[in-house]
């Protein structure tokens, strides 16, 4: 079974106001095979500084239920160990939702680099809020130069 390249990523909710009603985008991009779900935990800390870590691959806690229907290809591959590190990265009245996820669209890209002799080089990503900073510098670069 050949598989896309993995990434992680912590979406954080300040005052532990999760939801699960982002639930319906990530449904989205699971159901298109964009990216299929390797593992989704969440993770609250109160005002303390307390954590609770939880794995949501009970698919019949009711907590979860807007999960349930895109858990069934997961893996839990992140360790005890990974999931404390992350958590110590919370602020304090924080929850955070951790999904490690495979990039789908990528695997036929990777057969086929495969069998041209390619490979992969490098890799990268990088976060919209970047370009957006280096639209805005660009933008102010460019207003300068006309005035």
């Amino acid at each position: 079974m050949t598989l896309g390249p993995l990434e992680y990523v912590v979406i954080g909710f300040e005052g532990n106001t999760f939801d699960g009603s982002i639930a319906k985008e990530i449904e989205k991009v699971v159901e298109n095979k964009t990216i299929r779900l390797i593992d989704v935990v969440f993770v609250t800390k109160d005002t303390e500084g307390e954590t609770i870590i939880l794995e949501l691959d009970n698919k019949d806690d009711p907590r979860w239920s807007s999960f349930a229907s895109l858990l069934g290809d997961s893996m839990g591959l992140l360790t005890p160990e990974d999931l404390v590190q992350i958590a110590e990265q919370l602020p304090a009245n924080t929850s955070g939702l951790i999904m490690l996820f495979e990039h789908r669209w990528a695997v036929s890209l990777k057969k086929a680099l495969e069998a041209a002799g390619g490979f992969l080089v490098a890799r990268e990503v990088i976060p919209p809020e970047v370009l957006e900073e280096v639209a805005e510098e660009l933008d102010a670069h460019i207003a300068a130069r006309s005035a």
